[in-house]
């Protein structure tokens, strides 16, 4: 319990005793005036009477306080929790947005690989073919200038000569 509640409960059970011990003196009558008219009543018991209607006032005020108090923290948290929950579906769907983003994006670098890598391929057996061609080219240039060759040797010293240099070739 808090230190305000014990010593509310402590103050009452003392007002308690106290009137208990003086009881006589609390019904004793005496003559009260109320401006317009006077009357004999027990003062102590009427001021007894207004401690215990302003005791049970400050406790409804008191319970009034703490439920409105009460009521406004839970409307409180279950706006925070609303709050909590969209948050949470935000970031599930920035989340989601992000996946699918990365997903087209890594298609997307695929299909660049894929289109890249084609085109070297192509590239590649052009590059095969013109190379294939230019060794043709090389062969059927090598066997002109050797034919030219065994031609002028063929001319110049005769058949025997060029018939030996060819069986070295080979």
């Amino acid at each position: 319990m808090r230190t305000r509640s014990i010593l509310l409960i402590l103050g009452i059970v003392l007002m308690t005793a106290f009137v208990a011990l003086n009881l006589e003196e609390f019904n004793r009558l005496s003559s009260l005036s109320l401006g317009f008219a006077s009357v004999q009543a027990p003062l102590a018991m009427i001021m007894l009477m207004a401690l215990a209607v302003a005791l049970l006032i400050f406790l409804l005020f008191s319970a009034y306080a703490k439920s409105a108090y009460l009521i406004e923290n839970r409307r409180t948290s279950r706006e925070l929790k609303t709050q909590r929950e969209l948050a949470d579906k935000a970031e599930s769907s920035r989340f989601t947005e992000l996946h699918h983003y990365l997903a087209a994006e890594s298609h997307a670098m695929a299909d660049r690989e894929a289109l890249g890598a084609q085109r070297l391929d192509e590239r590649l057996v052009r590059l095969q073919a013109d190379l294939e061609s230019r060794i043709e080219e090389s062969g059927n240039t090598l066997a002109a200038y050797i034919g030219e060759l065994e031609d002028r040797l063929e001319n110049a010293a005769g058949a025997p000569v060029i018939e030996a240099e060819a069986n070295r070739l080979r």
